[in-house]
């Protein structure tokens, strides 16, 4: 076993480990102590021994592309730096026709999935988004479509009048295959009322993905942390997915979202600190014993803060990516993608094994 190195550890913290140790579940309470507590090296090692026995030093990542359709949208979060209105500056909205241009000119050799999310864009009937999908399926079908937030699969029934289920059902007709872990935000009503999160509520982003686990898709999951939640609606976020992913086992991993300022230039009081995304990595996979993957997402934290990481419980580093615009619209520093070369070295760098998978975390080169 690996031993902690911070001397003088109290007796909550000794009980969390002999817990997390014995395979017990950690509770409400655990998750908020071990938030209060400035004891970051021992939680991080404990995490960094959770995440050992579950993956081994295997860290996986995919050759994917960011794809964004429309940045129009109905919603108006705080947070969003990415939406615009109908007409607009800067306002798009591409035609099918359109992105298989621009991905033919942009895709590089080996990428295996398409991550795409983009507006709520209520300007354009449901089958438009249908079209989208068919378009990049027809002319890219050696790429996984992982496509479309749980909030947008929302938009899209009040949109079509269809159900959940049917939306989806429409979508895998046209390719997808898996959605993104987007919408999440904080799992709290509360919360999306102050943020002004104009789009699915607590029920309905968890019973999207309840809906898609029964028609048998795999799914991802997010929490976007750092603004006015406290500790408390961050466990109580994790413990909803938790209960969600004991119901129908279906998502691979979970992905906390560093929030990013409104301005590039915002001062390092704007954003999270290197402590504060460290510890969520590390209480993410201590509380979330049901899913067997954290992401360290360098776009939000940065490339040095991710290749630490893996040594605070995380398992996978997303991907090329590409070209991301989201979160740098927001004001990231980072850079908006990364060469299968430049992962490589960022995981051996921290002493574990890079692996390339599939959207499925299936194994597609072992590079030892």
């Amino acid at each position: 076993m690996i031993t902690t190195v911070t001397p003088g550890i109290d007796h909550k913290m000794a009980e969390i480990i002999e817990k997390v140790r014995r395979g017990e579940r950690l509770t409400l309470e655990d998750g908020v102590y071990l938030y209060e507590s400035d004891d970051l090296l021992t939680i991080g090692q404990l995490a960094n021994e959770v995440n050992l026995r579950k993956n081994g030093k295997k860290v996986y990542f995919i050759e994917n592309m960011s794809l964004y359709f429309t940045n129009v949208c109905e919603s108006h979060c705080a947070f969003c730096s990415f939406r615009k209105d109908q007409g607009e500056d800067g306002s798009y909205t591409l035609s099918g026709e359109e992105m298989v241009s621009y991905v033919k000119q942009h895709i590089t050799p080996g990428v295996r999935e398409f991550h795409i999310v983009g507006g709520h864009n209520q300007h354009v009937p449901f089958q438009y988004y249908v079209d989208s999908l068919k378009a990049l399926n027809e002319n890219f079908p050696e790429v996984t479509l992982k496509a479309y937030t749980a909030a947008e699969i929302e938009f899209f029934t009040r949109l079509s009048g269809l159900s959940t289920k049917e939306v989806l059902l429409e979508l895998q007709k046209a390719g997808l295959k898996s959605l993104t872990g987007g919408g999440a935000e904080i799992l709290s009503d509360q919360y999306r009322q102050k943020m002004k999160v104009e789009k699915a509520n607590v029920d309905q982003y968890l019973d999207v993905h309840r809906t898609a686990h029964q028609l048998g898709m795999k799914t991802h999951t997010t929490m976007l942390y750092g603004s006015i939640e406290s500790h408390e609606d961050r466990i109580r976020h994790m413990l909803q997915i938790r209960e969600l992913q004991d119901e129908t086992g279906g998502f691979m991993v979970f992905i906390p979202l560093s929030m990013q300022p409104r301005n590039k230039n915002a001062g390092i009081m704007r954003r999270n600190s290197a402590y504060e995304d460290l510890k969520t990595i590390a209480i993410s996979r201590l509380m979330l014993d049901n899913i067997q993957h954290i992401k360290a997402y360098f776009i939000n934290i940065g490339v040095q803060l991710t290749q630490v990481a893996l040594t605070f419980g995380a398992s996978d580093v997303h991907g090329t990516i590409v070209r991301e615009q989201i979160s740098h619209a927001a004001g990231a520093l980072t850079p908006d993608g990364l060469t299968r070369k430049e992962l490589i070295w960022l995981v051996k760098g921290a002493g574990r094994i890079p692996v390339e998978r599939d959207t499925f975390y299936n194994e597609v080169e072992v590079y030892e």
